[in-house]
């Protein structure tokens, strides 16, 4: 063979190579790119993305292996922006171990600078824009507004600087946080332990990054009920609520883009208790208020260690006055919200003699005080009146106050708000407000111990006030600050741009989040974990539950839920495993131990439930369910030690300390109360028995029956082998038709023992049969009853009747009408079990039925009158009128109008503790086969979830069949 020829051999392997070199090739490149680009961690930024950790073309080397560059700050600059330059300091040190400097004055041996200043209040920013090599006007006069831009040749001697710029304080400090943020720095990186990811070089991308202004003013937190777990911590930790520990607070609100506080209140005075308090929060530029029940800059605790007398208007007015009068004069030249109006003493309503007169009167001579001790007119200071729980009421009733204070408005302390405002409203000079909550002590029960919030329930029913014009003050009452993270952020980036955040940037938020606190690798199934956890802990909160929560018979629904978080904290041990080290601590914190510890809860009810349900059966199994509930009662205290003591050497102790097991009203218990269980002396003898499926007795007479199997279902239903002695027993199966298929024909029965029966279809006749299983067990004979019902698949359409009921979720709709400007929105994971759907716009007014509905497909085997419930999120008549209201028909029929809030469907301490608003119709079914139901809009702003149609055999459950 000529030696200039390469044979097949040779040319196979030569491609081979080729292959792998062009591959690799490839490989390199698209790992610049990503490393290029940003960070895997980084993902969570805006849109503007501007932080990378490789050197590129057109970036701006902040820190790089040689040197790092100095950062340029007048030295007249606020002390705000000074003290969080040096935290900005603290994490580059973080990112790359490398100490940024801090100059204030330019140094002509520098090639590159980062200059960071006021646009109006910084000399180097000024003589920039004199000498035209960057213009502010597009910041200038801006709330809160960020501008990040690299600059040519700013000063002689320097090629390059970046200019961190703000059009006021915040807009500088939040300029900083979101390079920090974008490093790589998350603003649970105190709070919550989370890791930060070493660099050796971080580059800032070359041009200009507006970051905008925000669409709600003020944005804030609420600490309360802070005992006994934030204030034991508190003072454990720093001695108190002080100044070290109001300094954390501080940084993580601004971290996150918030500038508001109502500060922690249960026998605390933020003011008294360390004058140094209000002091850093004007210096950090925290907007600081007063709760909604301690007016004019004066907590609450103040009045019982300097008030004199009654806390009564009508009785002590000069008192009172002096009082108020020295919380102003205390906080002159403090950016504050000042809180008018009053309530009675202790958070209470006012006594009976109390009138909308003397509450005029109160505000009126308030605003008095407040232009006397500021010596400008009372319009020129931010106040805000909130109508909390009986002074709405005063405001429906014709109570009104000067157009410049803001009306705060409320929700109904569980999440829902009370009212919104009308065109007057929002007219007002002083804007509106909200009050919201993500914990609550009171009634119909206090949730105080983990987050049980909802994301989509908080975006749906904030962006609902947006909409509705509340756009000046946003403050939520987080607790303990832990462990709410992950709502109290969602929460604050939602405030910052609520027009931003629509249903697709609501479902990718977990996700986004995860990757801000643990990276990319693991994101995807940490996002899945904490939105199937947030909607399995938005159903009740646990402070509620109790072994009669969910039903144990009736479609399986207590074990369903139990195994939903069964597996859900299964998932969540996977994703430990797999996680380093760095990681553990913050994992524990923000996902393992809420998931496991409510997983426990559940676990611990279901078994009480069962323990209950098997004493009344005369099971063997009763002590071991009593055994069961002892067990995970104990558990919640071993996994409450491992968060106090284990986690972060101790750091968080006392944050877990809350009650949540044995409440009996709406106050917790002092100390967590095992549930009642039940025992019994077993027999010694062989004592066989059976329980069929969604019954609460065992079979009698030895014939029982199974729920009904159809086609179109396919269901698989159970009976239960159980033992009322202590000796084992064996059984057998002869089903009478081959077609009915069981998971175990024989075997021997301990305790007890769960079969599953199911049905070869492909054998079934069409129409109804009735068959038979019978069961030897020990010396009894049992006989059950298997009941079908066949249909060709070809002839239904839609969802079909099974078991007496008609199961739909909202969004399983197969068409939708839409009229107007109206859509339709799917809402994800809003539901208790699956999505929800509203109609938006939500500021139109009624519409007629037919114009906007959904269509439902449903097929009936039975005709004649039935029952449709329709399940809705627990709106309230955010509106003021007579109800929101809804329509539904079958067919061409005129359709049934229903108003969610008349009596009849509706009480507020049932739709709050159920999470859900359940309403019914009544319909007459007229043929068999197909027909098409339509829910009519009526009014906007609910959100439907579920609907279930009852033809006669629907059972009670809390979620409804599935």
């Amino acid at each position: 063979m000529n030696n200039s020829k390469i044979n097949i051999a040779q040319f196979t392997r030569l491609k081979s190579q080729c292959f792998f070199i062009l591959l690799s090739c490839i490989l390199i490149v698209l790992n610049a790119c990503v490393n290029n680009t940003e960070d895997k961690r980084n993902n969570t930024c805006n849109e503007q993305c501007i932080v990378s950790f490789e050197k590129a073309d057109n970036v701006f080397p902040l820190v790089t292996n040689k040197s790092a560059t100095s950062i340029l700050v007048d030295v007249n600059s606020d002390k705000g922006i000074k003290r969080v330059l040096n935290l900005f300091q603290d994490d580059i040190e973080k990112v790359t171990s490398a100490h940024i400097p801090l100059c204030n004055e330019v140094s002509k041996d520098a090639e590159k600078i980062v200059i960071v200043g006021e646009v109006d209040n910084c000399q180097f920013l000024k003589a920039l824009e004199e000498e035209n090599k960057i213009s502010f006007d597009e910041i200038r006069g801006k709330w809160e507004n960020s501008l990040i831009q690299t600059v040519e040749s700013p000063f002689p001697g320097i090629n390059k600087a970046l200019v961190v710029a703000g059009s006021d304080k915040r807009g500088v400090i939040y300029g900083l946080f979101e390079l920090s943020k974008q490093m790589g720095v998350s603003p649970w990186y105190w709070w919550a332990d989370v890791p930060v990811q070493k660099h050796s070089e971080i580059y800032v991308k070359e041009g200009r990054f507006n970051f905008g202004e925000p669409k709600v003013q003020y944005r804030g937190i609420f600490i309360n009920d802070e005992e006994p777990a934030l204030g034991p911590w508190a003072r454990e930790n720093f001695g108190g609520f002080n100044a070290q520990f109001y300094d954390k607070v501080f940084e993580l609100i601004l971290r996150m883009k918030g500038n508001y506080l109502w500060p922690a209140m249960w026998g605390k005075a933020f003011a008294d208790d360390d004058p140094m308090n209000a002091v850093l929060a004007d210096e950090y530029g925290v907007v600081i208020g007063y709760s909604h029940h301690e007016p004019m800059m004066r907590a609450h605790k103040e009045w019982k260690k300097y008030g004199s007398g009654a806390w009564n208007y009508n009785t002590n007015k000069e008192n009172l006055q002096s009082f108020w009068r020295e919380g102003i004069k205390r906080n002159l030249g403090k950016e504050s919200i000042i809180t008018v109006g009053m309530r009675g003493d202790g958070d209470e309503p006012m006594s009976e003699e109390s009138n909308i007169e003397l509450l005029t009167q109160i505000v009126d001579d308030q605003r008095k005080i407040i232009e006397e001790e500021t010596g400008k007119p009372a319009f020129e200071t931010p106040q805000v009146w909130a109508l909390y729980k009986e002074v709405q009421e005063y405001y429906d009733k014709g109570m009104r106050v000067d157009d410049d204070i803001m009306l705060l408005y409320c929700d109904d302390n569980w999440g829902n708000v009370r009212r919104l405002p009308g065109d007057k409203e929002r007219a007002r000079k002083g804007g509106c407000g909200l009050y919201y909550h993500f914990d609550y002590v009171g009634g119909p029960r206090s949730y105080k111990w983990i987050n049980t919030n909802p994301l989509p329930k908080i975006w749906e029913q904030n962006k609902l006030a947006y909409d509705y014009g509340v756009d000046k003050l946003w403050v939520v009452n987080v607790g303990d600050i832990k462990p709410m993270e992950l709502p109290t952020q969602f929460y604050l980036d939602l405030a910052w741009n609520p027009v931003q955040m629509g249903t697709e940037e609501l479902a990718a938020y977990s996700k986004k989040w995860a990757q801000q606190q643990f990276g990319e690798k693991y994101a995807g199934e940490i996002a899945s974990i904490l939105n199937k956890y947030g909607k399995y802990a938005g159903r009740r909160k646990p402070e509620q539950l109790d072994k009669n929560t969910y039903s144990l018979t009736n479609y399986g629904e207590y074990e369903r839920v139990s195994n939903e978080l069964k597996t859900l904290s299964n998932d969540v041990a996977e994703v430990e495993r797999s996680l380093s080290k760095a990681y553990k601590d913050a994992f524990f914190q923000l996902v393992k131990y809420p998931v496991d510890a409510l997983a426990n809860l559940y676990s611990m009810y279901n078994a009480q439930a069962k323990n209950h349900l098997y004493f009344n059966q005369g099971r063997s199994m009763t002590n071991l369910m009593a055994d069961s509930v002892e067990y995970f009662f104990k558990r919640d205290s071993l996994l409450k030690y491992h968060y106090h003591h284990n986690i972060a050497n101790g750091k968080w102790n006392h944050m877990m300390a809350e009650v949540k097991i044995g409440y009996t009203s709406w106050n917790s218990p002092r100390t967590e109360v095992l549930p009642c269980v039940k025992r019994l002396v077993v027999k010694e003898d062989v004592v066989p028995a059976i329980y069929t499926e969604g019954s609460e007795e065992e079979i009698k007479d030895n014939i029982g029956v199974l729920p009904e199997f159809d086609s179109f279902g396919m269901q698989t239903h159970y009976f239960e082998l159980f033992n009322k002695g202590y000796k084992a027993f064996k059984y057998s199966l002869k089903p009478s038709q081959d077609w009915i298929k069981a998971s175990s024909y024989e075997g021997e029965v301990i305790d007890q023992k769960r079969i599953q029966i199911s049905i070869d279809w492909t054998k079934v006749p069409t129409g109804s049969t009735r068959e038979t299983i019978e069961v030897a067990s020990g010396n009894k004979q049992f006989v059950l009853k298997v009941n079908t019902f066949g249909v060709e698949d070809t002839k239904i359409k839609g969802h079909a009747e099974s078991n007496g009921y008609i199961a739909i979720e909202s969004t399983d709709f197969s068409k939708k009408y839409t009229s107007k400007n109206i859509e339709w929105l799917i809402i994800p994971d809003i539901g208790l079990t699956g999505d929800g759907v509203t109609a938006k716009p939500s500021l139109i007014g009624e519409q007629e039925p037919y114009k906007s509905m959904l269509e439902y497909n449903v097929w009936f085997k039975t005709k004649g009158k039935v029952k449709v419930y329709a399940y809705f999120s627990p709106t309230l008549n955010f509106i003021g009128k007579e109800g929101l209201k809804y329509g539904l028909s079958f067919n061409d029929e005129a359709p049934e109008i229903v108003n969610v809030h008349h009596k009849k469907h509706y009480s507020w301490s049932r739709i709050v503790s159920d999470n859900i608003n359940v309403c019914v119709s009544e319909h007459e079914i007229k043929e068999v086969g197909n027909q098409k139901l339509k829910y009519h809009l009526i009014s906007p702003g609910l959100v439907l979830q579920k609907i279930v149609i009852d033809t006669g055999g629907l059972k009670k459950s809390k979620l409804g069949p599935m």
